[in-house]
């Protein structure tokens, strides 16, 4: 039986990192309640949040035998969760607290199966830095709509504001799907993919990772 890998997301930017691996894929949406438990670490939450929606979207899946993943991503400055803004107010406000600082963004991963086992976790933690960008810029940005649908109210990828002046870790995972997390996760579901995902970061995000070996080699690093 051929095994199907279904995306519970409809975020086109995981879509489109997930298609860099080459990888055929199905879309389920995953319909959850992401509100935050007390005392929840950022990590627990984001955690939480992949395998919830692996779950929801095994439940609502017709696919035979698949092979269900689900990320979640959240932006943290200091102990705050950054999430969607609800509104531009709330944009305003994540891109006014972010500007000219370093926070974390923190992607989880889960696979899985359909056979009833525990879903397979990683997790890809890095550090961004945001330029000093004005009022009239960030309103620009806002109006535009961009930040409506992204955690902490940016996008990475964004060339008009190009809201990023350093950066430390998985480019992709900021964007919602880190690929060699991802990479080394299918590895042992013995899934192994023929693209070769640092150059296709490259070739598509003009990003050179030093990280991608540590990571593919299994080691806790971004």
């Amino acid at each position: 039986m051929t095994l199907s890998i279904v995306l519970a997301s409809v975020s086109p930017r995981r879509r489109q990192l997930l298609a860099w691996t080459g990888l055929q894929f199905d879309i389920q949406p995953a319909d959850i309640d992401e509100t935050p438990l007390p005392g929840e670490s950022p990590q627990t939450y984001v955690l939480r949040l992949a395998q919830s929606k692996a779950r929801a979207a095994l439940a609502a899946c017709v696919e035979s035998d698949p092979l269900i993943l689900a990320a979640d991503t959240i932006v943290c400055d200091g102990d705050a969760l950054l999430g969607k803004p609800a509104n531009p107010e709330q944009a305003k406000n994540m891109l006014s607290k972010l500007r000219g600082r370093c926070h974390q963004v923190i992607t989880a991963l889960a696979l899985l199966p359909a056979n009833n086992e525990p879903p397979q976790t990683d997790l890809c933690i890095s550090t961004v830095c945001m330029r000093n960008y004005t009022d009239d810029e960030m309103d620009v940005y806002i109006k535009s709509g961009d930040p409506l649908d992204k955690a902490g109210a940016y996008a990475i990828q964004n060339e008009l504001f190009h809201p990023v002046s350093g950066f430390k870790g998985c480019f992709a995972s900021v964007m919602g799907l880190p690929l060699c997390h991802l990479n080394r996760s299918l590895k042992k579901q013995n899934i192994c993919l023929t693209a070769d995902i640092p150059q296709a970061c490259l070739q598509y995000l003009g990003y050179t990772c030093p990280i991608h070996r540590a990571v593919l080699q299994g080691k806790a690093i971004g």
